[in-house]
């Protein structure tokens, strides 16, 4: 690995105002607090319902506090990455339409599409521009709007997800960042959780918006058996190629997708409860945007050296692990 390691020298969320308690979805389909809660530790999500606001309205929130936090003027970015399923259109990217109401003007920017891997995928992809040098500073952007893909007659995918966005500010260090990773993807999992119509394959008709084809389908115990595998094998793995055992470990950092998951990965590398960032019962499943909510919402707890492991699994499927020391 090069001597310069990408670091994340800045982390900022948003997440909207309304949220949708379990209450709420006991009105609207068939389910409970104790049923959502036992299998998933949801409690509450968080919704954009302003009909004309896309990811591209979160990242700009997100983005925009990261830039005033840091004092870093927009035209010294060089990148901008985001990782969506929610983009605004299906083009131009969302990236482009964040950089543009971010006052972002010298960079160049696009999406990147790995469900709830993306923002490990994200990271990754912008660590490479760091590490040959050819960029200094790149924002990177998990955000998705996962109310505007979820069908609330489907009680079982409707309880899990929420919106939101998270966004990191990667620069050179010589010391910390990024060590190590695993990332993979298997596309025989495409039949377990996806959206079936609006690309090219099946392109959008009245047949099926009628069928209600455009919202996200899981098949709930092939995605869980999966998730509870892969997170886990991808971390032992990690951990063991860079001579980690659970007590060099500060933090882990688990993609929110179910508490039983986090739970299952947590017990398999031997972390205690105390090490583990989970705030699922807030905020369900915001796919791309859960792992750098976790590590802002932390950020205060968090110390120069800290080594944590992120993990997810997401659609496709596409999972994996980074291995990153924190840098400030």
């Amino acid at each position: 690995m090069s001597q310069i390691r990408a670091a994340i020298s800045a982390i900022s969320g948003y997440v909207p105002d309304d949220v949708l308690t379990n209450a709420d979805l006991e009105k609207m389909v068939d389910t409970h607090d104790e049923w959502i809660t036992t299998r998933t530790g949801i409690r509450e999500r968080r919704i954009l319902k302003d009909k004309e606001m896309g990811s591209s309205f979160m990242a700009e929130q997100a983005v925009l506090k990261l830039l005033q936090d840091t004092g870093t003027d927009p035209a010294e970015i060089d990148l901008l990455i985001c990782a969506t399923v929610t983009p605004d259109f299906p083009l131009p990217a969302t990236a482009n339409i964040i950089s543009e109401k971010t006052g972002i003007k010298n960079a160049f920017s696009f999406d990147l599409a790995a469900a709830c891997s993306g923002f490990l995928y994200a990271l990754i992809t912008a660590a490479q521009f760091i590490e040959s040098g050819r960029c200094r500073k790149i924002i990177v952007v998990g955000a998705d709007k996962m109310s505007s893909i979820v069908n609330y007659e489907d009680r079982e995918t409707c309880v899990l997800f929420g919106d939101g966005a998270g966004a990191a500010l990667l620069e050179p260090s010589p010391k910390y960042g990024i060590e190590d990773f695993i990332l993979k993807a298997d596309g025989s999992g495409c039949r377990h959780l996806y959206v079936k119509a609006g690309g090219s394959v099946k392109p959008a008709s009245h047949e099926t918006v009628d069928a209600r084809e455009h919202f996200v389908y899981q098949e709930g115990k092939a995605v869980f058996k999966f998730a509870v595998v892969n997170m886990a094998d991808a971390c032992e793995e990690l951990m063991k190629r860079n001579g980690l055992t659970a007590n060099d470990i500060d933090w882990l950092v688990p993609h929110q997708a179910n508490k039983r998951i986090i739970e299952a990965t947590r017990t398999r590398i031997g972390l205690p409860e105390e090490k583990v960032m989970i705030n699922i019962h807030k905020y369900g499943n915001t796919t791309a945007a859960t792992i750098p909510l976790c590590l802002w919402e932390w950020e205060n707890k968090l110390h120069r050296g800290d080594k944590l492991i992120l993990t997810a699994v997401g659609g496709g499927y596409t999972w994996g692990a980074i291995y990153m020391t924190w840098a400030y």
